[in-house]
């Protein structure tokens, strides 16, 4: 939640620009909605959800204005506009409201046009689309403007805060409902920890050779130079005469077996006249290398248990998988959704799935003239760098819910954090770190405000990083530039209105 620190003066600037009114001076100091997800547990309709802030937001097109999140709220934070004035339940009557009064006997609005309030169900009927619905206010979606908007820098994110004081001022506020016991404070700095084989790109050529001898093909190597030579000495390697040393072949050893064309990764080997001869040409070889990240995000999402990562490594049992139907089906999730998209079906039913890691070692000990495959301990303490544009696609993406959005910064709860880099992979301006070169873009999308939602805060003017949203001060509507957009989303992860219909889809780029 977002609080407010002894240097609070009253002056109010973070009342006037919150979007949802969620903020309200108490004795000179400015208090707000703690976030505290009652009225989340409560809603009826489902209308109450979790953003991507960590904040609350109300889908008003579920909204019916049944007020159970105004009774339910401990901080009386939360209050309803109605299209005739709000129902004050109190005095029993709909402040300046001309049909009628509340009829407490018959739990009703008399003659209300817009639907009936039940007061034993805390529930009201639909009301007409002709005057509007009611607008639930009051709710934090956590956007953080009012940080920025206070003059004395008053305002805090409880994020950002140690453990102790959180609760000590949980408890100041003397809350009708107890502090839940479960809640995780971080007293210090923590990094999330994954092991695995890595590239080192600057020494690597692509030759392919940890490639040819990874035993369950957890490498996948692309050039740019198909049938030239890589240099990755496997013809030398299977050639059972002896008769191929550094990239040239000894016509005089050569028995024509042809194992080393078979066995040539690029196909650069050509048999013609009774002789095999390699193609090569003076060029640097040019593609991409993926891997496994050893993340073990497969084994979660498969069924049964024939894959797991036990003591950090993966591993596989194909007699778990009963017949080739059960192996896809098994799998078929795991496959669709593997990070670097190295998990595959096996072409031999024997063997069902390849592309996982072992850790066994093999592409660092046969990459023993570059020295680029090493054992690495990969880390990560949650901070993304300063082009962050809090646009929310991590946090999207994430399989683990384990990002929380803040403004040009990101949360990661890293009991939850699983190292998979699906963030830093779709991440659209590299602000998250990564090991492997495996890229997502943004390939197209779909971008529209629905201005009956809209409640014309302005956060999505105010967050764009393609200032894709203009501002029709003239009409009192928000529109998108489509010529613009990215459809990076940042303006509909900070709506608080759930007023922004919006798609996109991804397409790899490496």
């Amino acid at each position: 939640m977002f609080l407010s620190s002894n240097k609070c003066e009253g002056i109010g600037e973070c009342v006037k620009i919150c979007p949802t009114e969620a903020i309200r001076l108490i004795n000179g100091k400015a208090f707000s909605c703690i976030t505290c997800g009652a009225c989340f547990e409560s809603c009826p309709n489902n209308a109450i959800f979790k953003n991507r802030y960590g904040g609350y937001i109300v889908d008003r097109a579920k909204c019916n204005g049944c007020g159970v999140c105004q009774f339910n709220c401990p901080v009386n934070s939360i209050h309803i506009e109605y299209p005739e004035g709000e129902v004050d339940f109190e005095k029993g009557v709909v402040d300046e409201y001309p049909e009628g009064e509340v009829d407490f006997e018959k739990g009703v609005v008399d003659e209300y046009p817009e639907g009936e309030v039940d007061f034993e169900n805390n529930n009201s009927a639909k009301n007409s689309s002709k005057k509007g619905k009611a607008i639930v206010k009051g709710i934090c979606a956590r956007c953080g403007i009012c940080t920025g908007a206070c003059p004395v820098n008053a305002r805090l994110d409880g994020f950002d805060l140690v453990e102790d004081k959180q609760i000590n001022f949980l408890k100041s506020l003397n809350l009708a409902i107890p502090i839940p016991k479960d809640v995780k404070f971080d007293k210090k700095e923590k990094e999330i920890k994954r092991n695995c084989v890595v590239t080192d790109l600057e020494n690597c050529i692509l030759c392919g050779r940890c490639e040819y001898y990874c035993p369950t093909q957890a490498i996948n190597i692309k050039t740019d130079q198909e049938g030239i030579c890589t240099q990755c000495r496997v013809c030398a390697d299977v050639c059972p005469a002896d008769a191929i040393h550094k990239g040239v072949i000894d016509h005089g050893k050569c028995v024509l077996c042809l194992n080393c064309l078979k066995h040539c990764p690029n196909n650069a080997i050509l048999e013609e006249d009774f002789k095999v001869n390699i193609n090569k040409i003076d060029q640097e070889t040019t593609g991409s290398i993926k891997s496994c990240l050893n993340c073990g995000l497969c084994a979660d999402n498969s069924i049964g248990d024939s894959l797991k990562q036990i003591s950090g490594k993966m591993r596989y049992d194909p007699s778990l998988d009963k017949d080739d139907e059960g192996i896809a089906n098994n799998h078929e999730i795991a496959i669709n959704t593997c990070p670097v998209l190295t998990l595959s079906l096996s072409d031999d039913p024997r063997i069902g799935l390849r592309g996982y890691c072992v850790s066994c070692g093999k592409c660092v000990r046969v990459c023993d003239r570059q020295e680029a495959r090493s054992f690495k301990a990969i880390k990560w303490n949650g901070e993304v760098s300063d082009d962050c544009i809090s646009c929310g696609i991590c946090s999207e993406i994430c399989p683990k819910d384990a990002i929380t959005l803040k403004r040009g910064a990101i949360e990661v709860d890293h009991d939850k954090c699983i190292l998979c880099e699906n963030c830093g992979i779709h991440c659209p301006t590299d602000a998250i770190p990564k090991t492997t070169i495996a890229k997502k873009s943004i390939a197209d999308g779909f971008n529209l405000i629905d201005n009956k939602l809209c409640m014309n805060c302005k956060l999505c003017y105010n967050i764009c990083p393609e200032d894709a949203i203009i501002d029709r001060e003239d009409i009192g509507i928000m529109v998108v530039d489509e010529n613009k957009c990215i459809y990076c989303g940042a303006c509909k992860n900070a709506c608080p209105a759930k007023a922004f219909i919006f798609e996109r889809q991804f397409e790899n780029s490496t």
